[in-house]
Parts: structure tokens; sequence; C-alpha cells
């Protein structure tokens, strides 16, 4: 479980803006988008061939 500790004195924005920093460096809303509805595997392995090969070509 992710936590941000607010101190005294500190405003809400600074303190969403660091929750969101932990759970962007945690993988936490990537996995969440994913996990939005059910992918065959096969479309899991077309949608990793095409990351890869974005990969790829930007090298």
């Amino acid at each position: 479980m992710i936590t941000v500790k607010v101190r005294v004195g500190e405003t809400i924005e600074k303190s969403l803006r660091a929750l969101k920093k932990k759970l962007d460096k945690e993988g936490v809303l990537k996995t969440v988008r994913a996990k939005r509805y059910y992918n065959k595997p096969s479309e899991r392995m077309k949608i990793k061939q095409k990351q890869a090969m974005k990969y790829r070509k930007k090298k």
C-alpha cells in the first residue's frame, strides 16, 4: 500500500503530486489500465510484439 505523509503546513496540491509520483513509480496506474478489460493471450502477445518493434525502431 502506498502512503504519503502530509506535513504540517503542506498544501493539498503538493501532497497529491507526491502521491501521483509514487503511484507512477510503482506502476500502479499502468496495471490498473491494463486490467480494465480482459485481453485474450493472443491479443496480449500482439501488443507486446508491437511495443517491441516500436522500441527497436526507436533505437
